[in-house]
């Protein structure tokens, strides 16, 4: 313990710089749009709860395969097409893209024009193919 002390005492500018950006971190975590759930629970909220998955990988990635009635968005594309989503807007909305990152951004996106609630799939497609869950391969 007089160790400790003795290292914060004298290297206090590391470790103020390594609780900032450990301030920081757990900010932005906070600020992230919609609880992550995982594959087996986007299962079944969808299956339970009628909700929405919409996949924010470029086209080819969403022929290639992608989970049954799921709505291609493509993520460069998101911000304009908010207003195709008004018809789901009671609906749970899930989103996902292929390894997570970006359907935080598009989270957001929704969640400042009022949709709730929204929810995020860890691990993007990739966990949803690695988990071995069916997917559909064409635009259908």
């Amino acid at each position: 313990m007089a160790k400790l002390i003795l290292f914060i005492a004298e290297q206090w500018i590391l470790v103020a710089a390594t609780l900032t950006c450990v301030f920081m971190l757990l900010y932005h975590e906070s600020r992230r749009a919609g609880k992550t759930l995982s594959p087996q629970q986007v299962a079944n909220l969808m299956n339970k709860e009628n909700a929405v998955l919409i996949d924010l990988r470029d086209s080819n990635e969403f022929t290639a395969g992608h989970v049954i009635d799921a709505i291609n968005i493509p993520h460069a594309k998101f911000a304009a097409s908010v207003s195709d989503l008004e018809k789901y807007r009671e609906r749970p909305i899930v989103l996902t893209c292929k390894m997570g990152q970006h359907s935080s951004g598009a989270g957001k996106t929704l969640a400042s024009k009022g949709f709730s609630p929204i929810y995020r799939m860890s691990g993007g497609m990739m966990d949803w193919q690695g988990q071995q869950f069916p997917v559909v391969k064409g635009r259908g």
